[in-house]
Protein backbone atom coordinates (compact mmCIF):
# COMPACT_ATOMS: atom_id res chain seq x y z
CA UNK A 1 0.00 0.00 0.00
CA UNK A 2 1.94 3.02 -1.25
CA UNK A 3 1.35 6.37 0.49
CA UNK A 4 2.38 8.66 -2.35
CA UNK A 5 4.70 11.42 -1.16
CA UNK A 6 4.77 10.33 2.53
CA UNK A 7 8.00 8.67 3.63
CA UNK A 8 7.83 5.49 5.69
CA UNK A 9 8.91 7.23 8.92
CA UNK A 10 6.02 9.69 8.61
CA UNK A 11 3.55 6.88 7.89
CA UNK A 12 4.78 4.96 10.93
CA UNK A 13 4.43 8.07 13.12
CA UNK A 14 0.84 8.62 11.90
CA UNK A 15 0.09 4.98 12.73
CA UNK A 16 1.69 5.17 16.19
CA UNK A 17 -0.28 8.33 17.00
CA UNK A 18 -3.45 6.56 15.90
CA UNK A 19 -2.74 3.53 18.09
CA UNK A 20 -2.22 5.71 21.19
CA UNK A 21 -5.40 7.66 20.42
CA UNK A 22 -7.52 4.50 20.05
CA UNK A 23 -6.36 3.24 23.45
CA UNK A 24 -7.00 6.61 25.08
CA UNK A 25 -10.42 7.03 23.48
CA UNK A 26 -11.71 3.59 24.36
CA UNK A 27 -10.82 4.14 28.01
CA UNK A 28 -12.04 7.75 28.15
CA UNK A 29 -15.44 7.08 26.63
CA UNK A 30 -16.16 4.67 29.52
CA UNK A 31 -15.32 7.48 31.95
CA UNK A 32 -17.96 9.81 30.49
CA UNK A 33 -20.75 9.09 32.94
CA UNK A 34 -23.02 11.21 35.14
CA UNK A 35 -21.25 12.52 38.24
CA UNK A 36 -17.69 12.42 36.92
CA UNK A 37 -16.02 15.75 36.12
CA UNK A 38 -14.96 16.93 32.67
CA UNK A 39 -11.56 17.84 34.11
CA UNK A 40 -10.96 14.33 35.40
CA UNK A 41 -11.53 12.85 31.93
CA UNK A 42 -9.48 15.50 30.12
CA UNK A 43 -6.53 15.20 32.50
CA UNK A 44 -6.62 11.39 32.43
CA UNK A 45 -6.45 11.40 28.61
CA UNK A 46 -3.68 14.01 28.43
CA UNK A 47 -1.62 12.23 31.12
CA UNK A 48 -2.09 8.89 29.33
CA UNK A 49 -0.85 10.36 26.03
CA UNK A 50 2.26 11.77 27.73
CA UNK A 51 2.92 8.42 29.44
CA UNK A 52 3.05 6.77 25.99
CA UNK A 53 5.83 9.20 25.00
CA UNK A 54 3.45 10.79 22.51
CA UNK A 55 2.39 14.42 22.25
CA UNK A 56 -0.99 16.10 22.72
CA UNK A 57 -2.05 17.54 19.35
CA UNK A 58 -4.73 19.74 20.97
CA UNK A 59 -6.51 19.87 24.34
CA UNK A 60 -9.15 17.18 24.83
CA UNK A 61 -12.45 18.59 23.55
CA UNK A 62 -15.48 17.72 25.70
CA UNK A 63 -18.48 19.32 24.02
CA UNK A 64 -21.92 18.89 25.59
CA UNK A 65 -25.42 19.04 24.05
CA UNK A 66 -25.50 22.12 21.72
CA UNK A 67 -21.71 22.45 21.79
CA UNK A 68 -19.88 21.04 18.77
CA UNK A 69 -16.23 21.87 19.30
CA UNK A 70 -13.49 23.76 21.18
CA UNK A 71 -14.88 23.07 24.67
CA UNK A 72 -12.29 21.98 27.22
CA UNK A 73 -12.38 22.37 31.01
CA UNK A 74 -10.70 25.23 32.82
CA UNK A 75 -8.13 24.84 35.59
CA UNK A 76 -10.48 24.46 38.57
CA UNK A 77 -13.52 23.37 36.54
CA UNK A 78 -15.84 21.20 38.63
CA UNK A 79 -18.45 20.64 35.91
CA UNK A 80 -19.80 17.10 36.01
CA UNK A 81 -21.46 15.03 33.31
CA UNK A 82 -25.24 14.71 33.47
CA UNK A 83 -27.90 13.20 31.22
CA UNK A 84 -26.25 14.77 28.19
CA UNK A 85 -24.86 14.14 24.73
CA UNK A 86 -21.07 14.40 24.93
CA UNK A 87 -18.70 14.72 21.96
CA UNK A 88 -15.21 13.56 22.91
CA UNK A 89 -12.52 14.73 20.46
CA UNK A 90 -8.88 13.72 21.04
CA UNK A 91 -5.67 14.59 19.19
CA UNK A 92 -2.34 12.77 19.50
CA UNK A 93 0.94 13.32 17.68
CA UNK A 94 4.17 11.39 17.28
CA UNK A 95 7.02 13.58 16.02
CA UNK A 96 4.34 16.08 14.98
CA UNK A 97 2.34 13.59 12.87
CA UNK A 98 -1.23 13.82 14.08
CA UNK A 99 -4.13 11.47 14.75
CA UNK A 100 -7.47 13.18 15.33
CA UNK A 101 -10.65 11.28 16.19
CA UNK A 102 -13.98 11.78 17.94
CA UNK A 103 -16.86 9.75 19.34
CA UNK A 104 -20.18 10.73 20.90
CA UNK A 105 -21.39 9.32 24.21
CA UNK A 106 -25.14 9.65 24.65
CA UNK A 107 -26.95 9.85 27.98
CA UNK A 108 -30.03 11.60 26.54
CA UNK A 109 -31.77 8.65 24.90
CA UNK A 110 -31.14 10.07 21.40
CA UNK A 111 -29.11 7.17 20.04
CA UNK A 112 -30.22 7.78 16.45
CA UNK A 113 -28.48 11.15 16.35
CA UNK A 114 -25.23 9.46 17.36
CA UNK A 115 -25.82 6.73 14.78
CA UNK A 116 -26.40 9.34 12.05
CA UNK A 117 -22.90 10.79 12.53
CA UNK A 118 -21.34 7.31 12.81
CA UNK A 119 -22.99 6.01 9.64
CA UNK A 120 -22.13 9.24 7.81
CA UNK A 121 -18.49 8.71 8.75
CA UNK A 122 -18.60 5.12 7.53
CA UNK A 123 -20.07 6.25 4.20
CA UNK A 124 -17.44 8.99 3.89
CA UNK A 125 -14.55 6.58 4.57
CA UNK A 126 -15.99 4.18 1.98
CA UNK A 127 -16.17 7.03 -0.57
CA UNK A 128 -12.72 8.52 0.09
CA UNK A 129 -9.70 7.67 -2.03
CA UNK A 130 -7.20 9.13 -4.51
CA UNK A 131 -8.84 11.22 -7.22
CA UNK A 132 -12.15 11.50 -5.30
CA UNK A 133 -13.45 15.05 -4.90
CA UNK A 134 -14.00 16.15 -1.31
CA UNK A 135 -17.45 17.40 -2.35
CA UNK A 136 -18.40 13.81 -3.21
CA UNK A 137 -17.29 12.72 0.27
CA UNK A 138 -19.38 15.59 1.69
CA UNK A 139 -22.40 14.47 -0.31
CA UNK A 140 -22.13 10.98 1.19
CA UNK A 141 -22.10 12.55 4.68
CA UNK A 142 -25.08 14.80 3.94
CA UNK A 143 -27.15 12.01 2.39
CA UNK A 144 -26.76 9.74 5.41
CA UNK A 145 -27.48 12.43 8.02
CA UNK A 146 -30.52 13.79 6.18
CA UNK A 147 -31.67 10.19 5.68
CA UNK A 148 -31.92 9.93 9.47
CA UNK A 149 -34.04 13.09 9.54
CA UNK A 150 -31.26 15.28 10.95
CA UNK A 151 -29.14 18.10 9.56
CA UNK A 152 -25.37 18.11 9.02
CA UNK A 153 -23.58 21.04 10.66
CA UNK A 154 -22.90 22.89 7.43
CA UNK A 155 -20.26 25.36 8.65
CA UNK A 156 -17.96 22.74 10.17
CA UNK A 157 -15.77 20.49 8.06
CA UNK A 158 -13.06 17.87 8.09
CA UNK A 159 -9.52 18.91 7.27
CA UNK A 160 -6.00 17.90 6.41
CA UNK A 161 -3.48 17.12 9.16
CA UNK A 162 0.19 17.76 8.53
CA UNK A 163 3.26 17.70 10.73
CA UNK A 164 2.65 20.02 13.72
CA UNK A 165 -0.46 21.45 12.01
CA UNK A 166 -3.84 20.04 13.01
CA UNK A 167 -5.91 22.00 10.47
CA UNK A 168 -4.67 22.25 6.89
CA UNK A 169 -6.11 21.86 3.42
CA UNK A 170 -8.03 20.14 2.02
CA UNK A 171 -11.26 21.06 3.76
CA UNK A 172 -13.70 18.13 3.71
CA UNK A 173 -17.26 19.51 3.79
CA UNK A 174 -20.18 17.89 5.60
CA UNK A 175 -22.43 18.50 2.60
CA UNK A 176 -22.36 18.05 -1.14
CA UNK A 177 -20.33 20.58 -3.13
CA UNK A 178 -20.41 20.71 -6.94
CA UNK A 179 -16.81 21.68 -7.63
CA UNK A 180 -14.07 20.76 -5.20
CA UNK A 181 -10.49 19.55 -4.94
CA UNK A 182 -9.52 15.92 -5.35
CA UNK A 183 -7.87 13.85 -2.65
CA UNK A 184 -4.28 12.90 -3.46
CA UNK A 185 -2.02 10.05 -2.34
CA UNK A 186 0.21 11.11 0.55
CA UNK A 187 -2.42 13.29 2.21
CA UNK A 188 -3.51 12.75 5.80
CA UNK A 189 -7.09 13.89 6.39
CA UNK A 190 -9.55 13.94 9.27
CA UNK A 191 -13.16 13.37 8.26
CA UNK A 192 -15.63 14.50 10.93
CA UNK A 193 -19.37 14.52 10.31
CA UNK A 194 -21.46 16.52 12.79
CA UNK A 195 -25.20 15.81 12.95
CA UNK A 196 -27.77 17.94 14.74
CA UNK A 197 -31.48 18.22 15.42
CA UNK A 198 -30.94 22.00 15.24
CA UNK A 199 -30.56 24.38 12.31
CA UNK A 200 -27.24 23.00 11.04
CA UNK A 201 -25.07 25.99 11.83
CA UNK A 202 -22.79 26.72 14.79
CA UNK A 203 -21.80 30.10 16.17
CA UNK A 204 -19.21 31.24 18.70
CA UNK A 205 -20.15 30.98 22.36
CA UNK A 206 -18.70 33.09 25.18
CA UNK A 207 -16.42 30.43 26.70
CA UNK A 208 -12.81 30.27 25.52
CA UNK A 209 -10.26 27.88 27.04
CA UNK A 210 -8.20 26.86 23.96
CA UNK A 211 -5.51 29.08 22.42
CA UNK A 212 -2.79 28.89 19.81
CA UNK A 213 0.41 30.83 19.22
CA UNK A 214 -0.07 33.14 16.24
CA UNK A 215 3.28 34.89 16.04
CA UNK A 216 6.25 35.35 18.32
CA UNK A 217 7.09 38.88 19.34
CA UNK A 218 8.52 40.53 22.41
CA UNK A 219 6.06 41.51 25.14
CA UNK A 220 6.75 43.87 28.02
CA UNK A 221 4.42 42.43 30.63
CA UNK A 222 6.30 40.05 32.95
CA UNK A 223 3.46 37.54 33.32
CA UNK A 224 2.79 37.55 29.60
CA UNK A 225 6.49 36.91 28.98
CA UNK A 226 6.51 33.96 31.36
CA UNK A 227 3.36 32.53 29.71
CA UNK A 228 4.97 32.92 26.30
CA UNK A 229 7.98 30.87 27.43
CA UNK A 230 5.65 28.02 28.35
CA UNK A 231 3.59 28.40 25.16
CA UNK A 232 6.77 28.01 23.09
CA UNK A 233 6.99 24.43 24.39
CA UNK A 234 3.73 23.47 22.65
CA UNK A 235 5.32 23.40 19.15
CA UNK A 236 2.78 25.82 17.70
CA UNK A 237 -0.09 23.43 18.43
CA UNK A 238 -3.26 24.50 20.28
CA UNK A 239 -3.03 24.51 24.08
CA UNK A 240 -5.37 24.81 27.06
CA UNK A 241 -5.26 27.78 29.42
CA UNK A 242 -5.12 25.23 32.28
CA UNK A 243 -1.73 23.98 31.05
CA UNK A 244 -0.04 27.26 32.01
CA UNK A 245 1.49 27.21 35.48
CA UNK A 246 2.15 30.89 36.24
CA UNK A 247 0.01 33.16 38.40
CA UNK A 248 -2.77 35.25 36.84
CA UNK A 249 -2.54 33.38 33.55
CA UNK A 250 -5.94 34.75 32.47
CA UNK A 251 -4.50 38.24 32.50
CA UNK A 252 -1.36 37.07 30.66
CA UNK A 253 -3.43 35.39 27.94
CA UNK A 254 -5.59 38.49 27.58
CA UNK A 255 -2.47 40.61 27.03
CA UNK A 256 -1.05 38.14 24.52
CA UNK A 257 -4.36 38.09 22.67
CA UNK A 258 -4.53 41.88 22.56
CA UNK A 259 -1.03 41.88 21.02
CA UNK A 260 -2.11 39.23 18.45
CA UNK A 261 0.55 36.89 19.83
CA UNK A 262 -2.04 34.19 20.55
CA UNK A 263 -5.52 33.62 19.22
CA UNK A 264 -8.38 32.03 21.12
CA UNK A 265 -10.85 29.39 19.99
CA UNK A 266 -14.29 30.14 21.41
CA UNK A 267 -16.61 27.18 21.96
CA UNK A 268 -18.68 26.53 18.83
CA UNK A 269 -22.33 25.77 19.54
CA UNK A 270 -25.70 25.20 17.93
CA UNK A 271 -28.95 26.84 19.05
CA UNK A 272 -29.49 26.32 22.80
CA UNK A 273 -32.15 23.62 22.56
CA UNK A 274 -30.26 21.53 19.98
CA UNK A 275 -28.10 18.44 20.34
CA UNK A 276 -24.96 17.79 18.30
CA UNK A 277 -23.25 14.45 17.62
CA UNK A 278 -19.81 13.94 16.06
CA UNK A 279 -17.83 11.03 14.64
CA UNK A 280 -14.28 11.35 13.32
CA UNK A 281 -11.41 9.30 11.91
CA UNK A 282 -7.98 10.15 10.53
CA UNK A 283 -7.10 8.61 7.15
CA UNK A 284 -3.99 8.38 5.01
CA UNK A 285 -4.80 8.59 1.31
CA UNK A 286 -2.83 5.87 -0.50
CA UNK A 287 -2.26 5.18 -4.18
CA UNK A 288 -5.11 2.70 -4.22
CA UNK A 289 -7.43 3.70 -1.36
CA UNK A 290 -7.20 4.89 2.23
CA UNK A 291 -5.71 3.64 5.48
CA UNK A 292 -7.63 4.56 8.65
CA UNK A 293 -5.04 5.24 11.36
CA UNK A 294 -7.61 5.55 14.16
CA UNK A 295 -9.62 2.36 13.41
CA UNK A 296 -11.04 0.67 16.48
CA UNK A 297 -13.19 3.35 18.12
CA UNK A 298 -16.39 3.15 16.02
CA UNK A 299 -18.81 0.22 15.78
CA UNK A 300 -18.30 -0.11 12.04
CA UNK A 301 -14.47 -0.43 12.24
Amino acid sequence: MSHGSLDEDAVESYREAGAVLVEAMNEAREMVEPGRTHLEVAEWVEDFIREQDAGIAFPVNISVDPEASHATPGLDDETTFGDEMVCLDIGVHVDGYIADAAVTVDHTGTAELVEAAEMALEAAVDEAGPGVEVGVVGQAIEDVIRGYGYTPVLNLSGHGVQQYDAHTDPSVPNRGVDRSVELEPGQAIAIEPFATDGRGKVGEGAAEEIYELQRERSVRDRRARKALEEIAEFDGLPFAARWLTGDRTEMALRRLKQSSVVKGYPVLKESDDALVSQAEHTLLVTDDGVEVTTAGIHDFD
